[in-house]
């Protein structure tokens, strides 16, 4: 069995001398992943005609079908898209909302999920309430009177984070699509920090939608990202490019939205056996463990708080910059991928930045390629 930590990270191309303490933005797939992709692009080029017609179907349906028993769901209600955006953005647009309606996410609302749902209210009225999520949260109460509070008559959708991109918080998907729904409202789980990071049923949510990227927690390629749909919401559901097989069905019109580079959505097959090696549980607990540990020491170290308990966390966790670090610039975007850059440049350091509220945050992951040592770079910034 593979020991985590400095010997596995031979498995992955990244930098010596770096410590990444970010696999929660971009994710990184190991070498054996990378060349099955390779080896899939390699058999289209052989011969393109044959591949894309007669072999692509049925290899990519198989894809689907691993990818469906990894969320304990049919084959038949999960297809591909690039990522949760993408699949975010088929849910938002294949709705029709009326003015009045409301469009319910959270102020931890991953950027461009908020601005797709922006997009959608400026064409067609509808409103966009956000729940306030103030850190940092003492229990998962917080999180679910939050969100249920802002609930209305008119909330015809809500948008409900899995694991909150700012922090990695955990968010109570069940309980409040449960209490979405008994009140009218159709809900879409965006679950881009889900697969791998947590383990997934993804039926039993009760979400009419559910998006979850497979490049970050899953080790799949860039450009891997699913959308699982229940029965009932199916057939107002199209891919935001229409293309030969419009009304034709789900996993028709889903499967082939034109030529494109299929690789990376066939190696998730290969992803799932290097996670299955590794042991998925195993994984988790080990990313889990590390990350806590070592968001404890730092915080003590730096005298801020942590976002919330370690138990409301996966594989990523959020403690607030010092004062020192604070000083760098206002809380905005900007100024936190100003700061995030300098630490990279200065210290060999990659950590997310986030200005959440009236200040900034750093969110670092645990990977198994991680080590304690890598975040001891921290207490140096």
């Amino acid at each position: 069995m593979i020991e985590f930590g400095a010997a596995v990270k031979r498995e992955f191309l990244l930098e010596r001398g770096v410590a990444f303490l970010n696999h929660g933005s971009f994710g990184a797939a190991p070498r054996v992943v990378l060349e099955a992709a390779e080896q899939w692009r390699r058999h289209m080029e052989a011969n393109p005609d044959l591949f894309l017609r007669e072999i692509l179907p049925g290899k990519l349906r198989a894809a689907a079908g691993e990818l469906a028993r990894f969320i304990q769901a049919r084959r038949d209600d999960v297809v591909f898209v690039d990522n949760a955006t993408a699949g975010v953005n088929a849910v938002l647009r294949a709705l029709e909302f009326r003015a009045h309606d409301e469009i319910l996410a959270t102020t931890h609302t991953y950027g461009a999920v908020r601005q797709a749902i922006r997009y959608v209210c400026d064409r067609t009225g509808a409103k966009l309430i956000e729940a306030q999520i103030t850190l940092p949260i003492t229990d998962g109460r917080m999180l679910f009177s939050a969100v249920a509070d802002r609930l209305s008559e008119r909330t015809r959708l809500a948008v409900l984070d899995h694991v909150s991109s700012p922090t990695g918080l955990i968010f109570p998907v069940a309980e409040l699509t449960a209490l979405a729904r008994a009140r009218g409202a159709q809900v879409l789980i965006d679950g881009a920090h889900g697969p791998g990071q947590l383990e997934l049923d993804v039926p039993a949510l009760g979400a009419d939608w559910y998006v979850g990227n497979c490049h970050k927690w899953l080790f799949a390629p860039r450009s891997c990202a699913f959308l699982w749909c229940r029965d009932e919401a199916k057939r107002e559901l199209h891919p935001l490019a229409i293309s030969h097989h419009y009304g034709e069905g789900f996993t028709a019109e889903f499967d082939w939205t034109g030529t494109r580079d299929f690789s990376a959505w066939l190696a998730i097959v290969d992803a799932l056996r290097f996670l299955d090696g590794l042991g998925a549980a195993r994984v988790r607990a080990y990313n889990h463990a590390l990350v806590v540990a070592a968001a404890s020491r730092i915080a003590e170290f730096w005298q801020t708080p942590l976002d919330a308990p370690a138990a409301m966390h996966g594989s990523m966790i959020a403690l607030r910059l010092p004062p020192r670090l604070q000083a760098f610039g206002p809380p905005t975007l900007d100024t936190a991928r100003r700061l995030q850059s300098a630490i990279l440049a200065k210290h060999r350091v990659v950590v997310a930045i986030m200005a959440v509220g009236d200040a900034l945050w750093a969110r670092i992951s645990g990977q198994i390629y991680n080590t304690g040592e890598d975040y001891e770079r921290l207490l140096s910034i």
